[in-house]
């Protein structure tokens, strides 16, 4: 049987290793609600002491309860104004027809050409969140496929795909009457990739990468259909395209990538959204040196509330590191929605919430599988 991250043979060839080897830390893969209690009990204290359990949606006042959930990825890209657009990765968003023979793809093809966007891009729905019904589509055929699988009347965002190498998630942080805001977290994502040798199939290689050997359910029902090719000597298959953790993607910590022409850089284009204070800038990059020099990236998402800094899950990060940078964030979210709220902003009603999150979880179980 293959080990769970849980298992006492994961954790004796983790407990072996040096910090700077880890597969992943004992806490990466947790059930969420034994990693989140904390963070929610964090949550509801701070509800208590500023008079206001969603007092969080009010830090970002121009989006949808301030990106807590339910919002719109369009709507917040297209915020992003003057020069600062340069920086985004080109996309265009249309709604899918009521029936099931709608020509989705006539109508896909059509904001293509509007959008001047070109085979192969990336297609996603415009709400959702953890990389869900997130996929590369190499050309029409891959397009429609996805369409036909995708929920009627709902609204498909279609994204130039950034062939940089490197992706990456950078927190920002400003809160309201501060000149400057700050980077608060960079983490480097990345796919695992197993080498074919020309006699072990898909499945077998899986399963004897040491990271993914750990994981197995978060790639190989993702691969179901291929589990029994056998790749050729050399050959490089990437396992998942999504860079998100929950997804199979790995993460580290890009701290060190922090510096002042990468801070002027975001300062610029997260000042260009109108009273945007806390979130998370999804980008695809070209290299760390471009990266820290504040140049050759292309924004792929802008998260705002809901998100968290990623790093956490470096296996490197120890679990009260984990902990400070989670409670150090959403202590912020609190004092920003309530320094906004002296202002004149009001957060979410709770009930509107509610429904943003229900109709969210709704749809999410509705999308095609991700890449």
């Amino acid at each position: 049987m293959t080990d769970t991250p849980f298992s006492a043979g994961a954790l004796s060839r983790f407990r072996k290793r040096p910090r700077a080897e880890r597969l992943t830390s004992w806490f990466e893969f947790w059930p969420g609600w034994l990693f989140y209690t904390p963070v929610v009990l964090q949550w509801i204290g701070l509800g208590i002491r500023y008079g206001n359990p969603v007092l969080a949606t009010a830090a970002n006042p121009g989006i949808d309860a301030g990106g807590l959930c339910g919002e719109s990825k369009q709507s917040i890209l297209d915020q992003i104004s003057g020069e600062a657009r340069a920086w985004v990765a080109p996309y265009v968003v249309f709604t899918t027809g009521a029936f099931p023979e709608s020509n989705d793809l006539a109508i896909a093809e059509a904001a293509m050409a509007d959008g001047d966007l070109a085979y192969p891009l990336v297609v996603k729905p415009d709400i959702g969140c953890n990389g869900t019904g997130v996929c590369l589509v190499a050309d029409r055929a891959e397009l429609g496929r996805y369409l036909s699988a995708f929920p009627r009347l709902r609204r498909v965002m279609l994204q130039t795909l950034i062939p940089h190498e490197g992706e990456a998630g950078i927190f920002y942080i400003r809160r309201p009457g501060e000149a400057v805001g700050r980077i608060t977290s960079v983490t480097l994502k990345s796919s695992p990739v197993v080498v074919g040798d020309g006699r072990s199939t898909l499945e077998e290689l899986v399963l004897a990468e040491p990271r993914c050997r750990l994981v197995p359910h978060l790639y190989l029902p993702r691969l179901a259909g291929r589990l029994h090719e056998v790749p050729a000597s050399g050959e490089r298959v990437k396992l998942v395209f999504v860079g998100n953790h929950c997804k199979g993607s790995t993460f580290r910590n890009g701290a060190h990538l922090v510096s002042p022409e990468l801070t002027s850089r975001i300062e610029g284009i997260a000042r260009s959204i109108p009273d945007f204070h806390f979130g998370r800038f999804d980008i695809r990059y070209e290299s760390p040196a471009e990266l820290r020099a504040g140049d050759g990236f292309r924004i792929i998402e802008v998260n705002g509330v809901g998100s968290e800094a990623t790093h956490i899950w470096d296996p490197d990060t120890t679990l009260p590191e984990a902990y400070a940078a989670q409670f150090m964030h959403y202590r912020a979210a609190f004092e920003i929605g309530a320094a906004n709220r002296a202002r004149g902003f009001r957060p979410t009603p709770l009930f509107k919430l509610l429904g943003l999150w229900r109709q969210q979880k709704r749809l999410m179980a509705s999308y095609p599988a991700n890449d």
